[in-house]
Order: structure tokens, then sequence, then C-alpha cells
């Protein structure tokens, strides 16, 4: 089993405390966005969960409790973009944030940071050739201290109403503009000893040595841990794509534990804020104990869906071989 945390909101910045708590208890709680009633229970067990991904562009207050995940396998998707307060108004200084990376990097390794820049979004502030400069100051920071950086374009989300292209005042970016980018990209990531790819986009910019990324991907925990992850227990069979996510999006399948409405990045793009009003709400009760992020599980009211020990294709994946195994290459 894979545990995203999270795609819905920065754990390592804001819920560290409460993250590691449900390490201790071996278990974590998650409500169903849609069907707010139920709630399922997963082992956090070391003997179970095969990896952990976590998603931050803060992770500075998990950096001195990594020592408590000893047991386990895991990678940041670490987001460092260009942006200023008026479009990230919750984040540090950005040379800050550098050192930040620098130190998580120094800490797990730097085939255990990978760096996201995106979205990339243009706009009155933010051109072309800004970018360009950006993430050519970044890159040269960070080289050395990862070896992949992740790029996607700006997507429009409606949310009752609201628009996230107006919350940035852009028009997206099209396809020319997109041909630009990658190609400075490429340009400057692989100079700087970094692969690039993109993230759930269905533009092809294969020419500029750009692949299709897997932000949640098995085969990072397989180079890191010395065997495969199979979906069966008796062969071999690929982790399946996570079919809860966007058709353009390659990641495997995992469990998300994280919460909307409950990341204070500030982020004017975000999807997965969708009220200040409930972001507030949401950071005022929260409970380092709780076995969920948001709010509390209540048996009188809550129906739960104890998934520890099913074996399930989504709770439950199987160590297969050695990579270094003749038998297996190749699969």
């Amino acid at each position: 089993m894979i545990i995203s945390a999270s795609r819905r909101t920065d754990i390592p910045r804001f819920y560290s405390e409460w993250f590691m708590n449900r390490i201790q208890e071996g278990f974590v709680d998650v409500r169903n966005p849609m069907f707010h009633d139920q709630v399922s229970r997963y082992s956090l067990s070391p003997d179970i969960v095969d990896g952990i991904v976590f998603w931050s562009k803060d992770p500075a207050p998990m950096i001195k409790r990594l020592g408590e995940l000893s047991d386990y396998s895991y990678y940041f998707q670490f987001s460092l973009t260009p942006y200023g307060k008026d479009t990230e108004s919750g984040l540090r200084n950005k040379h800050d944030l550098i050192s930040t990376f620098k130190e998580l990097s120094e800490a797990v390794g730097p085939e255990r940071v990978i760096w996201r820049f995106d979205p990339i979004l243009l706009n009155g502030t933010y051109s072309l050739e800004y970018h360009q400069r950006a993430f050519g100051t970044i890159a040269t920071e960070l080289s050395g201290y990862t070896q992949k950086v992740i790029i996607s374009f700006i997507d429009e989300y409606n949310f009752g109403g609201r628009s996230i292209y107006k919350s940035v005042n852009t028009h997206g970016v099209d396809a020319s503009q997109q041909n630009q980018i990658a190609e400075f990209v490429s340009d400057i990531a692989h100079s700087n000893a970094m692969s690039v790819a993109t993230c759930a986009e269905a533009v092809d910019l294969e020419r500029y040595g750009i692949e299709h990324a897997r932000c949640v991907d098995s085969s990072i925990f397989e180079k890191l841990d010395g065997y495969r992850l199979s979906r069966l227990k008796t062969r071999y069979e690929e982790l399946q794509k996570d079919k809860s996510q966007r058709n353009l999006c390659c990641c495997i399948e995992s469990i998300d534990i994280g919460c909307t409405n409950t990341c204070a990045n500030g982020c004017r793009y975000c999807y997965a804020t969708t009220s200040e009003v409930t972001l507030r709400a949401n950071l005022a009760a929260y409970d380092p104990s709780s076995t969920m992020l948001c709010g509390s599980f209540d048996p009188s009211v809550d129906k739960l869906k104890d998934n520890r020990g099913t074996g399930t294709s989504r709770d439950r994946s199987f160590k297969f071989g050695h990579v270094d195994d003749q038998r297996i290459q190749g699969v």
C-alpha cells in the first residue's frame, strides 16, 4: 500500500505532529470527501505500508522528526515555485525555502526529494522571460540536491463559481508557450543533471527529453528498497493506475490521508482550498490526537470500514523478487 500525504493539504508543514501520532498508533482514519458519514480505516504498519509520498511546499517542521520514519520508505514532492505573496501569500521567502530543500536533501538524499515547478502560470507579472530566469536561478541552486523536476501548466477549475484562472489573472498557457517553456526548462534542467517530466499533461514534449511523470511512482520505492511491488502475491503484476485521479494522471493507486480546506499556504491557484471560511474553521478545530486529519470519528454517526489486513488492491501490495533478480528483469 502506498500512502499519499497529501495532494489535499500540506501535511509536512502543518500537520507533522498529527502524522507522527498516527504512525505511533499504527492506523489512520480517512473521511470520504463525497459521503461525509463514511470513514475508512487503514493500517500504517511498516509491514503493510510499502511507501509514503509526502507533498509539501515547506517541509521544515518534519525534517527534525524524520528519524521516526526509519522503518518506512518515503520520498518528497517538494513544490518550489517563483511566485510572490500575491500568488502564494502564506509561504516563507523563497531563498529560505531553497535552504530547506537543501537541508532535506542532505538528510534523506537527492533521490528522495523531487522538485515540483508547478503550476506554471502566465500573466502580467509572470512572463515567459520571468519563468526562464527564475527556473534557471532555482535549478542552479538545487543542482546536486535533486535528480528530477516535474512541471505542469495551470488548469482551470471551477468550484461554486470560483475560477482558478480569474484567481491568478491568467488565460492559461497555450501550445506555443508550452513548447517555449519546455525548451528552456529542458536545457536548464539537463545542464544541472536533472531529468524532467510533466504532471497530468496531454502535450507530448518528448522531443525536449521530457516524459510524462508518475508523481506517485512505485518504481521509486523499488529502486530505494531493492524489490518489485506487485499487485498479486503469486506472480508479478505492476501496481494499477489510480482510477480516482484525473484521466491524464499516471500515478499508481494510493491512499490519500489528507483533507481539503486545511492548507494555509495561501496559494491562489489551489484546487483543494475552496472556502476560506471552512479553512479557518478547520484550522481552529485541528486536534493532533484525532485519528483523522480534520474532525473526529463519531461511532454513533459515522459508518466505519476497517480496511486493515483485508488485502484489497488499494490497501495491499506484495513484495516480489529483487530488482537485480534476472527472473524478473524486463517485467
